[in-house]
């Protein structure tokens, strides 16, 4: 009996584990990453961002559902960190 209590509590315990996503706190996008122009954007310091921010790197949103956030992975080598509000958020080493 006990494998199926453990079973039935591992979704409960990995939900635990996972960042509350702030409702109405939008995201603080800045000007465009590689360009003024850029599709995606250099993001700011909020209550979800904050766990994501790194003195090595910098932490981008680009719209998601469109072909720029695959061209700037291929350009940038940026590593997906979370999906906010509609934005894919990723972080991109400065190294």
């Amino acid at each position: 009996m006990r494998p199926v209590i453990a079973s039935f509590l591992v979704p409960f315990a990995l939900a635990a584990c996972t960042a509350p996503v702030p409702v109405g706190d939008p995201l603080p996008v800045m000007s465009g990453y590689r360009s003024p122009g850029d599709l995606c954007k250099r993001v700011g310091e909020n209550a979800f961002t904050n766990q994501f921010l790194d003195d090595s790197a910098d932490l981008v949103g680009c719209p998601g559902g469109g072909g720029a956030a695959a061209a700037f992975v291929s350009e940038t080598g940026a590593v997906e960190v979370a999906r906010y509000q509609g934005w894919i958020l990723y972080s991109v080493s400065r190294g």
